[in-house]
């Protein structure tokens, strides 16, 4: 063949292909002009699988192009009074900069630095405003009211808004990040200083989108349980690109999926800006994140372009746009919104010819006017309408935005500008004139804040749009309409008794029954939340399976494999167990749900979450201390605690600094009792409190795994439960006496070590149980300050642990099976010129038997002998040589690794 025939050939070939491509094309938009997406879904699908069973290799990718999911033409009509809502934003804007910059100028000489963000609200502003004036609804009679978990560092823009509302004084702007006087304004949303305004905390990043998974899965369970009408609500989360980073972001989408928590939205802010540079600025985050979310089971809506790319997007005939908006990366997309249109004309348009030509007629300030989808309020209302009205699935919006927009020279699109906080006055004016704040010149130096009159067009559509949608957001309620009675302590009397004769349980069997007391109550009874991570049949609560289900939204369609026995594996769409599987974060984002419910549901729940005690504070810190500042009322049962209980699972497992850490939390009550009565006081004691008073407290408590007999109540115990300690046994007449403390199931070590020191040493001991060495820390604190700051007055208060201890003589040793820091938080009110010494636990755990755990630890009877004696010798009550006789007499080796090291 020749060489001309072969080429003609060679094009014929190529016009064939080109025709039969388009005969395609042309069938597909036939059936979705006919018969709709979902048919022309399900025919391509049916394709690609023919295609891979006949042996074709066709890669999978859960990307689309990068372009908005929803095009032009299905985009609904925008509702709103778009020139009021613009003016709306740009005087929030405008109140949110004055306020950072006016408290970052204050005090020059302290640093006038107190911190705020600009940047981040700017990038938002006009998606937050949609959603102000258009979809977020307040609680009313008819709607439950939706949740929004703004992005942290947006606050200054909520509080802006807040301000035209009515809601914040100007002198509260004033006061932004000066909260000492009681005038100030929350740095962040946080509920505990701002009680009635910020119902969740999501600064630390990562949190937010954790919580809000589990709130929004929560909120199914309240209506499937028949607790509340749930029906209409909706949670919405504002996330940071770079906030997705924290694994604790994406790491629960798939539980949002599987369940079609279809009233979850999850908007993402893509400025493409993390807090040192690109969020990725060798790849594309939203293509990434489609990714991730898509293959999650997400329904995933792109806002990408702005309006003013619709034109050019439509002239696209050959794709070469499509494929450079698919080719240049994010750092270079920064870099376009950092410079100007010249700029993006050379960089972006200059990479093929034809696209310069595209906007040969297009002035550079034409070029530079070509937006991004997250600040156009036509497709942020298109966008929001469909992830509003999705059904089956979560959505996610992944909206493609500039950080610091409108922040001009100084600051937007720039590398620093998430920590921007103050502008001089060329860039506030360069502001003022960009968003066309009616403020003169002369003003600008004061930096005023700005609002219209009351009466003023913009003014009246603001409350009308709230009025339609039922009221003010955010808004937090403290407390709960609905009261809930407890029963007195005799509903547990069952464990306020002594164990039979020869019966011997653990506390978290202990705990069990307690539960199950809770859980006959008419009143209380349904409102009781049990979360296991996994962890059932670890701590005996198996039983909870069948008698009051599992919560499944699907049921269970399988019959379980332990069908024929009596604790078998049952799965209800109304079950009442929340079962999160191997999952703390997630089981304590559970938890935080049921325990703020009385604020977000005006219901009064009653989570109890048990867990591996060394799988608490140490892995989900941060979600506890979040929950403090959520002021959330439940209970945290730390199971198999302390260093030695849980004998041989080793390092890894074995608890001995939980309560140190859950001591930081100021609204955190904690306790490590030893007996299953003083576990029901404790838990009557958090049911009065946190359900019946509605006092904002969560309660830590730790139960162990070792078996033994326990004692009954005593009479007038109580209070000294309570409090944190009171005598459990007095000892005998000798002229050497010693005061013992213990806790947990180092008590019953304590309780032997009494009876080897009066049988081996003639020394009396008389022996306290101390459930709270945290709060009888925390009672003295208090004592203290008071004296500090009342120092005339006549009667000084004595801190409890002071009093109960000067009714006795002799040293003191305190032994727990946490490390020594623990109990040794009370050394500064023991009775002064009296010793006192504290065992512990401090190192790591190791695997072997309880006994020889607490040798190695020397927190065992024989080390509690020994540090009495010690401590005798040391106040010359008696010889030295008394101490060296027990070492030998007990076969302690004085040479052995110091246990914290070893």
């Amino acid at each position: 063949m020749s060489s001309l025939a072969h080429a003609q050939s060679s094009a014929t070939e190529v016009d064939d292909a080109l025709l039969e491509e388009q005969e395609w094309l042309e069938a597909l938009e036939a059936v979705l002009d006919r018969e709709g997406p979902e048919r022309a879904h399900h025919l391509l699908e049916r394709l690609i699988d023919l295609a891979r069973r006949s042996g074709a290799y066709i890669p999978f990718s859960a990307n689309t192009a990068y372009v908005n999911t929803i095009p032009p033409g299905l985009e609904p009509p925008h509702p709103g009074n778009l020139v009021l809502e613009e003016r709306l934003r740009s005087y929030v804007r405008w109140n949110a900069m004055a306020m950072v910059v006016k408290a970052n100028g204050k005090h020059p000489a302290d640093g006038g630095d107190l911190g705020g963000h600009i940047a981040s609200f700017a990038s938002l502003a006009t998606m937050i405003g949609c959603g102000q004036n258009h979809f977020w609804h307040a609680e009313t009679e008819d709607h439950g009211g939706d949740l929004v978990y703004f992005q942290g560092h947006s606050s200054p823009g909520i509080y802006g808004r807040a301000y035209l509302e009515g809601r914040i004084t100007e002198e509260q702007l004033d006061h932004f990040r000066q909260e000492v006087d009681g005038k100030g304004l929350s740095s962040y949303p946080h509920p505990k200083l701002m009680p009635e305004f910020w119902q969740f905390p999501t600064v630390s990043m990562g949190l937010g989108p954790l919580m809000a998974i589990y709130q929004a899965r929560f909120l199914k369970y309240l209506h499937a349980r028949g607790i509340a009408d749930t029906s209409k609500r909706k949670v919405w989360v504002f996330c940071g690109d770079g906030e997705m980073d924290e694994p604790e972001s994406l790491g629960a989408i798939s539980l949002a999926s599987r369940e079609k928590l279809d009233n979850l939205i999850f908007v993402i802010n893509c400025n493409l800006q993390r807090l040192d540079g690109p969020v990725r600025g060798n790849g594309k985050i939203i293509q990434e994140l489609e990714g991730d979310f898509r293959g999650s089971g997400w329904n995933v809506i792109k806002l990408i372009w702005g309006g003013y790319w619709d034109p050019l997007l439509q002239r696209d005939k050959e794709g070469i746009l499509r494929r450079i908006m698919e080719e240049s990366v994010d750092g270079e997309y920064q870099a376009y919104k950092a410079h100007d249109g010249a700029y993006v004309r050379e960089h972006f348009f200059g990479k093929h010819p034809k696209l310069l030509e595209m906007v040969s007629r297009m002035s550079d300030e034409d070029v530079w006017r070509l937006n991004r989808g997250g600040h156009d309020p036509y497709k942020v209302y298109a966008a929001f309408n469909a992830a509003a009205n999705h059904e089956g699935q979560p959505t996610v919006i992944l909206a493609k935005t500039i950080k610091g927009y409108g922040m001009g020279h100084v600051g937007q699109a720039k590398n620093p500008t998430h920590q921007q906080k103050k502008l001089d006055m060329d860039a506030v004016r360069e502001f003022r004139d960009r968003f066309n704040i009616p403020i003169p010149d002369d003003k600008l130096e004061e930096l005023p804040y700005f609002k219209p009159a009351e009466d003023s067009p913009e003014m009246k559509y603001l409350h009308e749009r709230r009025k339609a949608l039922g009221g003010y957001l955010p808004k937090r309620r403290p407390k709960a309409d609905e009261h809930l009675p407890v029963p007195g302590l005799e509903i547990f009397k069952p464990v306020l008794e002594p164990t039979a004769e020869g019966r011997e349980i653990s506390t978290t069997q202990a705990f069990v029954r307690i539960l199950n007391q809770v859980l006959r109550d008419k009143q209380l009874g349904p409102r009781v939340v049990p979360i296991l991570a996994d962890e059932s049949r670890t701590f005996g609560m198996e039983g909870l399976f069948r008698q009051i289900g599992i919560y499944s939204p699907e049921g269970q369609k399988y019959t379980p494999v332990d069908k024929d026995q009596v604790m078998y594996y049952r799965e209800t769409e109304n079950g009442q167990l929340l079962q999160e599987g191997i999952n703390e974060a997630g089981a304590f984002s559970s938890w935080i749900a049921a325990s703020t419910s009385y604020s977000t549901n005006n219901r009064i729940m009653i989570p109890f979450f048990i867990y591996y005690s060394m799988f608490g504070f140490q892995r989900v810190g941060d979600l506890a201390w979040a929950a403090g500042d959520m002021q959330a009322r439940g209970f945290l049962l730390g199971g198999t605690a302390g260093r030695t209980t849980l004998n041989g699972e080793g390092l890894q497992h074995q608890d001995g600094h939980s309560h140190v850490m859950s001591g930081l939390i100021p609204n955190c009550v904690s306790y490590d009792p030893t007996f299953a009565y003083e576990l029901a006081v404790i838990i009557h004691d958090g049911l009065k409190r946190m359900v019946e008073n509605q006092d904002n407290v969560f309660y830590y408590i730790t139960v162990m795994n070792e078996n033994y007999a326990h004692p009954g109540i005593k009479e007038g115990d109580e209070e000294g439960i309570i409090r944190g300690m009171y005598r459990l046994r007095e000892g005998g007449e000798s002229k050497q006496r010693v005061q013992l403390l213990g806790s947990g199931t180092i008590l019953r070590e304590v309780i032997e070590a009494q009876k080897l020191l009066e049988q081996d040493w003639g020394v009396a001991a008389d022996v306290w149980s101390v459930t709270s060495f945290t709060e009888l820390r925390r009672e003295g604190l208090d004592c203290e300050r008071h004296n500090l700051l009342h120092p005339e007055e006549p009667n000084q208060r004595v801190p409890y642990v002071t009093q109960q201890l000067e009714r006795s003589t002799g040293p003191i040793v305190a032994s727990t099976d946490y490390v020594k820091s623990y109990a040794d938080q009370i050394r500064q009110f023991i009775p002064k010129g009296r010793e006192y010494r504290v065992l512990g636990t401090d190192g790591y755990g190791r695997s072997d038997f309880r006994y020889k755990l607490r040798e190695h630890f020397e927190v065992d009877r024989h080390f509690v002998v020994l540090a009495a004696l010690r401590s005798l010798a040391d106040e010359g009550s008696i010889p030295l040589s008394k101490v060296s006789e027990a070492i030998k007499k007990y076969g302690i080796n004085p040479d052995k690794a110091n246990p914290h090291y070893a």
